[in-house]
């Protein structure tokens, strides 16, 4: 106390000898230096505020913009990923015996098993023109095969083709909008390759080097872009829109533009609006095959009409040294609004914190002045009345102290704590007393008490303050502590003890982890379904030369048998590799109606093999009327996963795996999913839905797969429990969880 009187005896000190030495007209003075530099403050903050919200939007607007840059970029990779696997199939198809010799019988057969591989990615028909007898045979998803005569395209083709040097070269023909089969014009596309006899079988063992045909696919254009620009999203409402080297979109969000030239729908969709920057962007930049980011105004987004300022990211989709003169552009666009909102988060945050500093500004300049006119006369009370606040304060101190949901404590340089509050006491289990005089390693299990006491000493000798992230353990129990370490100095200057301030993360530490985790496994289902991708093109190949050779083979040969077994094992991949893509594309969090016994069969179809190698045999009792729940197929099939695939952990060597669905009286389904492995031991039953915990070697587990399945039946309002024995409680061990959902119920409008 009496050090505390002294300080503010010295400052009344100061403060009068300063009023005694600058009389009243240096007063006044003084009071105008102190308007002038308060307008100066003043009028720089609010420049610096108006710079650094420019700056900021600039920095926003461009990083949106370089993420758009990155979703166009992938889309033209996809595009042209999409357009070499059909370049692939053409020169494959095209040098089948069965084509090249117009063997009627096989090349029926073989342009439809190359037409069901590839109509997805926007093919629309097969054409083989014979030039020898004037006929094309042609396979569309109405007809398997049919014969027409040729048409003036066909005959350019043939005149192309007979050229020696043009074997084995691919053309593409300029997009034309048509109708096709009845439906709306569409951009329609061909890609034309000769044929030619160059190829050997049974009934042609020497080539003849003859010209045979044409082979024609016909592609429309826009659906082989929409296939992957329709998933295009940028912000909320952003989409993707694609155009050729004459203008014309390819595919746009707005179907109704499809086929149009670019520069002449927006203005018959809008004449009022001026398109000029938008039209140079495409002329100047997208049709020459450059590359980056702008913005435009635009008429409408999304039903939404005005004057609209979006933003653009563009790159150009590459073809082929010969196909030079063909650009294809694809743009990503997004309203400005998408940004707008953060930005004006952030301005209003900057004028909020101006307006702060400025009050401060005009505080401390009217403060200064009260003081110089007042101070004098009532220092004496302000005195005793922080000295009494003092008090108040210190007490209020020490109640907030004792009362923190921190571990406070003080130590001195050999690791002994002179004091702690209440909360670090009852942490460790012990009165405050108890503790004072115990050394740190008594408290905390090696080795957290040595580290602890190393930083102590270190801030002791470098006079600085320290913060450590460090685990400790406390009666065996581990726990994660935010640790910062201050210096306290005695009345002569020196450091006398440090200043513990510890607060237990260690749910958030394990929340990270789990966060890192569920990221990495995020990361690694995308890699598995593109991996499952790549490998469906040589299953493609492989099934393509397969057949061939199948049509080579004498039914009633070995070889016939052995390339018949190829074919069913080969198709037997592929189908499992298309269900794994099936079950890795869930990827939007939606909720819906949902049945729980699809779910599971789509879940054991991608595990078939697994299961079988493992030696587990499938015993399913799958209620055939169970009621529709709600929910979300990707994280129920997940869920379904991650207990299927502990099952098969827990029966190395083999066993049974047995999974029954059914109804209970309470509205509510359930699924049985129940193992003959080992059992959970009694010490680890309490753990297992712990994030991170895990029975499994290194490499094997990251312990989290029980816990994000607890998280989404818990989500979804249903539970999920398990019964289980060891070898040594019973003869029969083996676990059964069990997952309870409630059943969907309609809302009276929607019955």
């Amino acid at each position: 106390m009496a050090a505390k009187t002294t300080f503010f005896s010295n400052i009344r000190q100061i403060f009068l000898s300063f009023v005694e030495k600058y009389h009243p007209f240096n007063i006044k003075y003084f009071k105008a230096l102190v308007g002038i530099i308060m307008t100066l403050l003043m009028g720089t903050v609010l420049i610096l505020g108006w710079l650094s919200s420019q700056k900021v939007k600039e920095i926003v607007t461009e990083d949106f913009n370089q993420q758009q840059l990155v979703l166009a970029r992938h889309a033209a990779t996809q595009i042209e990923n999409s357009i070499e696997s059909l370049k692939r199939e053409l020169q494959l198809l095209s040098i089948s015996p069965s084509l090249q010799y117009i063997e009627t019988t096989w090349l029926i057969n073989r342009m439809d098993i190359a037409f069901s591989s590839i109509k997805h990615e926007g093919t629309l028909e097969i054409r083989l023109i014979e030039p020898k007898n004037e006929r094309v045979y042609h396979v569309t998803d109405q007809h398997v095969c049919s014969l027409e005569t040729m048409d003036p395209d066909d005959a350019s083709h043939i005149a192309w083709a007979q050229k020696k040097e043009n074997i084995g070269q691919i053309i593409f023909t300029s997009i034309s909008t048509m109708q096709f089969n009845g439906d709306s014009p569409r951009p329609i596309m061909r890609m034309v390759i000769p044929v030619w006899q160059i190829s050997v079988d049974e009934s042609h063992p020497v080539a003849t080097n003859k010209f045979s045909g044409v082979l024609v696919f016909v592609l429309d254009v826009s659906r082989l872009i929409g296939n992957i620009n329709k998933e295009i999203r940028s912000g909320k409402t952003g989409y993707s829109w694609v155009i050729d080297e004459n203008g014309t979109f390819l595919y746009h969000q707005d179907e109704s533009f499809i086929g149009k030239n670019a520069f002449e729908a927006r203005k018959g969709k809008k004449p009022t609006i001026s398109f000029a920057r938008i039209n140079e962007i495409q002329k100047d930049k997208m049709l020459k095959g450059e590359e980056g980011t702008s913005w435009y105004i635009s008429g409408w987004h999304r039903g939404v009409e005005g004057e609209i300022k979006k933003l653009i990211a563009y790159t150009p989709i590459s073809f082929d040294e010969k196909e030079k003169g063909r650009i294809w552009s694809v743009a990503v666009v997004a309203p400005v609004s998408e940004i707008e909102g953060p930005i004006h988060e952030i301005q209003q945050r900057q004028m909020l914190l101006q307006a702060l500093i400025i009050f401060l500004i005009l505080f401390g300049g009217l403060f200064i002045n009260f003081m110089i006119l007042s101070w004098s006369n009532t220092l004496e009370q302000e005195v005793t009345k922080k000295t009494i606040e003092l008090k108040k304060s210190e007490q209020r101190y020490k109640s907030l102290i004792e009362n923190a949901e921190d571990i406070i404590f003080t130590v001195d340089y050999n690791g002994n704590f002179l004091s702690i509050n209440k909360y670090g006491a009852d942490f460790f289990k012990k009165n405050e007393p108890e503790v004072i005089g115990l050394h740190l390693s008594e408290i905390f299990a090696w080795p957290s008490g040595e580290v602890i006491q190393l930083m102590i000493r270190k801030v002791f000798d470098a006079q600085e303050s320290r913060h450590l992230i460090h685990m400790v353990i406390i009666e065996d129990q581990q726990y994660w502590f935010s640790t910062n370490l201050r210096r306290l100095w005695d009345e002569t200057g020196n450091i006398y003890a440090v200043l513990g301030i510890s607060r237990d993360i260690t749910e958030r530490k394990k929340m990270e982890e789990h966060s890192y985790y569920t990221e990495k496994l995020a990361s690694m289902g995308t890699l598995a379904a593109g991996v499952a991708h790549e490998i469906n093109n040589p299953l493609t190949v492989i099934l393509g030369f397969t057949d061939m050779l199948i049509e080579k083979a004498p039914p009633d040969s070995e070889a016939y048998d052995l390339l018949k077994t190829i074919e069913r094992q080969g198709l037997n991949a592929k189908r499992v590799v298309e269900n794994l893509l099936s079950f890795a594309r869930h990827k939007e969090h939606r909720l819906e109606e949902v049945d729980l016994n699809k779910n599971i069969e789509t879940v054991l179809a991608v595990m078939g093999n697994t299961l079988t190698l493992s030696k587990i045999t499938i015993f399913k009792n799958l209620k055939t009327d169970l009621p529709m729940i709600r929910g979300d197929s990707g994280e129920l099939q997940q869920v379904f996963f991650n207990i299927i695939n502990n099952a098969i952990h827990a029966m190395k060597g083999g066993g049974t795996l047995t999974i029954t669905t059914n109804s209970l009286p309470d509205e509510k389904v359930t699924v049985r999913i129940a193992d003959s492995g080992h059992g959970i031991k009694p010490d680890h039953r309490g753990r297992i839905f712990d994030p991170l915990f895990t029975t499994k070697e290194v490499g094997q587990g990251t312990g989290l797969g029980l816990s994000v399945s607890y998280g989404i039946i818990t989500k979804h309002g249903g539970s999920i429990t398990f019964e289980t024995q060891t070898k040594e409680e019973s003869d029969n061990p083996g676990t059964v969880f069990i997952v309870t959902i409630p059943i969907f119920q309609k809302k009276k409008t929607e019955q």
